[in-house]
């Protein structure tokens, strides 16, 4: 099975179709026509590696297995998938008869054929998009990098990969999540790759997309950094902030549903919490919560340099003393009276 595996990879990184067909059942009709289609779909991605290792042999001649690849001049380390593929023995062979993936359109070629455009630090990959459009999506991307490492700065790849589907559907199976979560959100990131709602961002103007890559691309920068410990209001905060610096927005501008509720009388009690980031919930509610998130980071940024709010983000709650030289409590009463002057 690793030999028969190895077969299938090597036919992969060769664009050797016939190879790739080889290791298939002959039989598997079906399966065989799906995967001449994917087979077709990878054709214009730029693949450094790709692999498949043998996680197990389970009961009823079935592989668990691992996908492994790498994005040329992208991907530092692989990026992995698991599948379960069905095995069939004909005249003595080995062959493959089917798979099952946990989310069979995981892949972005699994959803058609991909076109890819190079940008000067960006890599964009698109199902069913007009190439224009693409190309558009890797000037911003190209022109986010620079300004995240203006912003950030640290060890980081300092180029983004950027994928585009075909709909919001299909960048839910993207994300294996329901694509309802991320109906209003124009972009997301996900690892090394920042995922575009082709929906939600086609509704944007200029700035606002270049505010969303910009955004997106900073938390590729700093996820190095970035654990389940840090807050939300501070990685959303941080990445806002990264986007808007160097504009000339003004903060009832960026932060117009907070302007709202602090003009009608309703100054938020406390920081936003993880929860009020939850895609479920009102929009409003998480509007007010990157704005509040983005104002803290501001307000540090502002009062004690940027550089503080860099090693603030790294240290997370535990800045507050370290960084800062104030306490959780006293910071939030800050904030309140910064959010309170800030419209």
């Amino acid at each position: 099975m690793r030999r028969l595996l190895d077969r299938w990879a090597a036919a992969v990184r060769q664009r050797d179709e016939a190879a790739y067909l080889a290791v298939i059942d002959p039989a598997a009709d079906g399966y065989r026509a799906e995967r001449r289609l994917v087979f077709a779909n990878l054709a214009a991605v730029p693949l450094a590696s790709w692999e498949y290792r043998l996680v197990r042999l389970a009961r009823g001649a079935v592989a668990e297995a691992e996908l492994r690849y790498r994005l040329a001049g992208h991907d530092a380390a692989p990026v992995t998938a698991p599948l379960r593929l069905t095995l069939t023995r004909q005249d003595g062979r080995w062959y493959v008869a089917g798979q099952e993936a946990r989310h069979p359109a995981g892949q972005l070629w699994e959803q058609g054929r991909v076109t890819a455009v190079r940008g000067g630090r960006s890599l964009v990959l698109g199902v069913g998009q007009d190439e224009g459009l693409l190309r558009a999506v890797a000037g911003l991307a190209d022109a986010a990098v620079p300004a995240v490492e203006a912003a950030w700065g640290g060890r980081w790849a300092r180029h983004v990969v950027v994928e585009v589907p075909a709909s919001l559907e299909r960048m839910g199976a993207l994300l294996e999540t329901p694509a309802a979560n991320y109906r209003g959100m124009a972009a997301v990131a996900t690892g090394d790759r920042v995922v575009v709602n082709p929906e939600a961002y086609g509704e944007l103007a200029d700035f606002g997309r270049r505010i969303v890559l910009t955004h997106e691309t900073t938390h590729v920068a700093t996820r190095g950094v970035t654990t389940a410990a840090t807050p939300k209001w501070l990685s959303e905060g941080f990445a806002d902030w990264a986007a808007y610096r160097g504009t000339d927005r003004t903060a009832r501008q960026a932060a117009p549903e907070l302007a709202a509720s602090v003009d009608a009388g309703d100054l938020p009690s406390g920081l936003p919490t993880d929860g009020d980031f939850a895609f479920t919930g009102e929009a409003g509610r998480l509007a007010r919560a990157y704005e509040g998130g983005w104002l803290a980071c501001r307000m540090i940024a502002e009062g004690w340099g940027e550089g503080a709010l860099r090693a603030f983000y790294r240290e997370g709650r535990d800045g507050f003393r370290g960084v800062l030289g104030i306490g959780p409590e006293d910071f939030t009463a800050r904030w309140r009276s910064y959010v309170a002057g800030a419209f």
